[in-house]
């Protein structure tokens, strides 16, 4: 029993080391060349979890599109995972907000086109 819970226990720290490590991969990586064009994008930010699919097209797509953005694991960041399902009501991931107060788009789930449109909504706001 000791052997099955001392594995068990090891399992979730390989599990939740990966998972730090590849939240960290996913960061945005801008070229400084690029910053000023960068400029142009409001604040962006993903609430996503590392094993899921369709948050890492979402984290591949800003990255390839030197779109600067904040990744929020939420499962890594309790007070991320407030902000998900409280202020913003979903249960899902991805969610990505963008922009800021009463600027905000909040789009749930990830397609590039819904991404572009939300994003062009969220600048025809300012």
């Amino acid at each position: 029993m000791f052997i099955r819970m001392l594995t068990v226990l090891s399992i979730m720290l390989i599990t939740a080391l990966a998972s730090v490590a590849s939240a960290h991969a996913q960061q945005s990586m801008l070229d400084p060349a690029k910053a000023a064009e960068a400029k142009k994008y409001p604040r962006i930010v993903t609430y996503t979890v590392s094993w899921c699919p369709h948050c890492r097209a979402a984290k591949e797509y800003l990255t390839r599109n030197n779109i600067p953005f904040i990744n929020k694991d939420v499962e890594m960041d309790a007070k991320a995972m407030e902000e998900l399902t409280g202020k913003y009501q979903s249960q899902g991931v991805p969610v990505i907000v963008i922009g800021s107060g009463n600027e905000e788009v909040v789009l749930k789930g990830f397609s590039s086109e819904s991404f572009e449109e939300s994003l062009k909504k969220a600048q025809s706001k300012k």
